[in-house]
Protein backbone atom coordinates (compact mmCIF):
# COMPACT_ATOMS: atom_id res chain seq x y z
CA UNK A 1 0.00 0.00 0.00
CA UNK A 2 0.98 3.52 -0.57
CA UNK A 3 1.90 6.03 1.92
CA UNK A 4 -1.08 8.07 1.87
CA UNK A 5 -3.32 4.85 1.66
CA UNK A 6 -1.71 3.90 5.06
CA UNK A 7 -1.72 7.62 6.65
CA UNK A 8 -5.41 7.45 5.71
CA UNK A 9 -6.38 4.32 7.15
CA UNK A 10 -4.19 5.52 10.35
CA UNK A 11 -6.28 8.70 10.65
CA UNK A 12 -9.20 6.89 10.35
CA UNK A 13 -8.96 4.01 12.59
CA UNK A 14 -7.74 7.01 15.09
CA UNK A 15 -10.38 9.39 14.75
CA UNK A 16 -12.60 5.73 15.12
CA UNK A 17 -11.34 4.83 18.25
CA UNK A 18 -11.39 7.62 20.02
CA UNK A 19 -14.99 8.83 18.86
CA UNK A 20 -15.90 5.42 20.21
CA UNK A 21 -14.18 5.35 23.34
CA UNK A 22 -15.54 9.49 23.88
CA UNK A 23 -18.95 8.42 22.84
CA UNK A 24 -19.21 5.55 24.56
CA UNK A 25 -18.02 7.20 28.06
CA UNK A 26 -20.39 9.83 27.73
CA UNK A 27 -23.15 7.75 27.26
CA UNK A 28 -22.19 5.30 29.85
CA UNK A 29 -21.31 7.80 32.22
CA UNK A 30 -24.24 9.62 31.98
CA UNK A 31 -26.77 6.10 31.87
CA UNK A 32 -24.58 5.10 35.34
CA UNK A 33 -25.55 8.77 36.86
CA UNK A 34 -29.55 7.74 36.17
CA UNK A 35 -28.94 4.81 38.68
CA UNK A 36 -31.68 3.31 36.95
CA UNK A 37 -30.62 -0.54 35.99
CA UNK A 38 -33.21 -0.80 33.11
CA UNK A 39 -31.43 2.33 31.00
CA UNK A 40 -28.12 1.08 31.96
CA UNK A 41 -28.50 -2.36 31.17
CA UNK A 42 -29.04 -1.53 27.78
CA UNK A 43 -27.27 1.08 27.48
CA UNK A 44 -23.99 -0.56 29.12
CA UNK A 45 -24.49 -3.75 26.66
CA UNK A 46 -24.52 -1.74 23.83
CA UNK A 47 -20.88 -0.03 24.87
CA UNK A 48 -19.96 -3.60 24.93
CA UNK A 49 -20.61 -4.16 21.78
CA UNK A 50 -19.34 -0.74 20.69
CA UNK A 51 -15.77 -1.55 21.99
CA UNK A 52 -15.80 -5.54 20.29
CA UNK A 53 -16.89 -4.04 16.84
CA UNK A 54 -14.98 -0.57 16.67
CA UNK A 55 -13.07 -0.08 19.42
CA UNK A 56 -11.17 -4.00 19.37
CA UNK A 57 -10.16 -3.78 15.45
CA UNK A 58 -8.94 0.27 15.11
CA UNK A 59 -6.49 -0.75 18.46
CA UNK A 60 -4.99 -3.44 16.34
CA UNK A 61 -5.10 -1.19 13.00
CA UNK A 62 -3.60 1.76 14.76
CA UNK A 63 -0.27 -0.05 15.85
CA UNK A 64 -0.07 -1.87 12.57
CA UNK A 65 -0.42 1.18 10.36
CA UNK A 66 1.76 3.47 12.30
CA UNK A 67 5.00 1.22 12.30
CA UNK A 68 4.08 0.93 8.64
CA UNK A 69 3.97 4.47 8.21
CA UNK A 70 7.69 4.98 10.18
CA UNK A 71 8.76 2.16 7.71
CA UNK A 72 7.23 4.27 4.74
CA UNK A 73 8.49 8.02 5.49
CA UNK A 74 11.72 5.75 6.70
CA UNK A 75 11.58 7.46 9.95
CA UNK A 76 14.00 6.54 13.00
CA UNK A 77 12.06 4.11 15.13
CA UNK A 78 14.18 5.89 18.00
CA UNK A 79 12.38 9.00 17.69
CA UNK A 80 11.53 10.58 21.08
CA UNK A 81 7.93 11.52 19.97
CA UNK A 82 7.33 7.86 18.72
CA UNK A 83 7.98 6.07 21.74
CA UNK A 84 6.62 8.45 23.67
CA UNK A 85 3.59 7.99 21.43
CA UNK A 86 3.81 4.00 22.19
CA UNK A 87 4.12 4.15 25.94
CA UNK A 88 0.98 6.01 25.94
CA UNK A 89 -0.48 4.00 23.97
CA UNK A 90 0.53 0.86 26.26
CA UNK A 91 -0.90 2.67 29.32
CA UNK A 92 -4.51 3.67 27.26
CA UNK A 93 -4.64 0.12 26.50
CA UNK A 94 -3.65 -1.08 30.17
CA UNK A 95 -6.11 1.45 31.36
CA UNK A 96 -8.74 0.03 28.52
CA UNK A 97 -8.49 -3.88 29.25
CA UNK A 98 -9.69 -3.95 32.99
CA UNK A 99 -12.48 -1.07 31.78
CA UNK A 100 -13.75 -3.56 29.44
CA UNK A 101 -14.44 -6.11 31.94
CA UNK A 102 -16.07 -3.86 34.31
CA UNK A 103 -18.49 -2.86 31.12
CA UNK A 104 -19.56 -5.70 31.15
CA UNK A 105 -19.66 -6.64 35.30
CA UNK A 106 -21.98 -3.72 35.15
CA UNK A 107 -23.97 -4.56 32.43
CA UNK A 108 -24.83 -8.01 34.30
CA UNK A 109 -25.18 -6.40 37.72
CA UNK A 110 -28.02 -3.63 35.92
CA UNK A 111 -29.45 -6.73 33.94
CA UNK A 112 -29.60 -8.86 37.24
CA UNK A 113 -31.01 -5.86 39.24
CA UNK A 114 -33.88 -5.09 36.07
CA UNK A 115 -35.09 -8.92 36.10
CA UNK A 116 -35.01 -8.80 40.38
CA UNK A 117 -36.70 -5.34 40.32
CA UNK A 118 -33.78 -4.47 42.39
CA UNK A 119 -31.74 -1.48 43.38
CA UNK A 120 -28.00 -1.72 41.86
CA UNK A 121 -25.77 -3.35 44.55
CA UNK A 122 -22.84 -1.72 45.94
CA UNK A 123 -20.73 -3.70 43.78
CA UNK A 124 -21.80 -1.62 40.67
CA UNK A 125 -20.79 1.76 42.11
CA UNK A 126 -17.52 0.30 43.25
CA UNK A 127 -17.23 -0.74 38.99
CA UNK A 128 -18.30 2.60 38.04
CA UNK A 129 -15.44 4.18 40.41
CA UNK A 130 -12.93 2.40 39.21
CA UNK A 131 -14.10 2.33 35.50
CA UNK A 132 -14.17 6.38 35.59
CA UNK A 133 -10.72 6.60 37.31
CA UNK A 134 -9.06 4.14 34.72
CA UNK A 135 -11.10 6.18 31.67
CA UNK A 136 -9.30 9.87 32.98
CA UNK A 137 -5.61 8.23 32.24
CA UNK A 138 -6.85 7.05 29.05
CA UNK A 139 -8.55 9.60 27.80
CA UNK A 140 -5.38 12.27 28.69
CA UNK A 141 -3.02 9.15 27.08
CA UNK A 142 -4.70 9.62 23.66
CA UNK A 143 -5.07 13.54 23.66
CA UNK A 144 -1.28 13.26 24.18
CA UNK A 145 -0.82 11.08 21.73
CA UNK A 146 -2.78 12.24 18.88
CA UNK A 147 -0.18 15.70 20.06
CA UNK A 148 2.34 13.58 19.04
CA UNK A 149 1.39 12.38 16.44
CA UNK A 150 0.73 16.10 14.71
CA UNK A 151 3.34 17.88 15.95
CA UNK A 152 6.30 15.26 16.43
CA UNK A 153 8.62 17.03 18.72
CA UNK A 154 12.24 16.41 18.30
Amino acid sequence: MDYLTVKWLHVLSSTVLFGTGLGSAFYMFFSNRTADPRVIAVVARRVVIADWLFTTPTAVIQPATGFYLVYLAGLPLGATWLWMSLVLYVLAGACWLPVVWLQIRMAALAREATITGTALPDAFWRYHALWTALGVPAFVAFIAIFWLMVVKPA
